[in-house]
């Protein structure tokens, strides 16, 4: 098994085990392909949430330009949803899971089609 199948199966695991979600993993596999060589970097690979700074580049690279939403309060409502789906305790919030959360929030799996 190569290294992006062993993340894609911990990705797969904190979103049944933390997040109580059972992945779509075909979407899954297409999220954390779509977030590139950032998953082997150990800092690029989570999302620090509780650095404001991080959350707004969450924000604006990936909501706005990747699923491409309009900026607006709704975008900080559903990353805070998130991080609370995922557990504001868990110190390693993987940042293909949080993606992966928040394009299904979104409904906007077609931009991974």
């Amino acid at each position: 098994m190569g290294r992006r199948a062993e993340l894609i199966e911990r990705y797969a695991r904190d979103l049944r085990e933390k997040c109580g979600v059972e992945p779509d993993m075909a979407l899954l596999t297409k999220v954390t392909i779509g977030c590139g060589p950032s998953i082997y970097d150990a800092d690029a690979a989570t999302v620090a949430a509780t650095q404001p700074h991080e959350l707004e580049t969450v924000k604006r690279n990936f909501l706005m330009r990747k699923l491409g939403l309009p900026n607006g309060p709704e975008l900080d409502t559903a990353i805070d949803k998130v991080m609370e789906t995922y557990g504001r305790s868990e110190r390693n919030k993987y940042r293909a899971v949080v993606y992966y959360l928040l394009t299904r929030h979104f409904a906007r799996e077609s931009v991974y089609a």
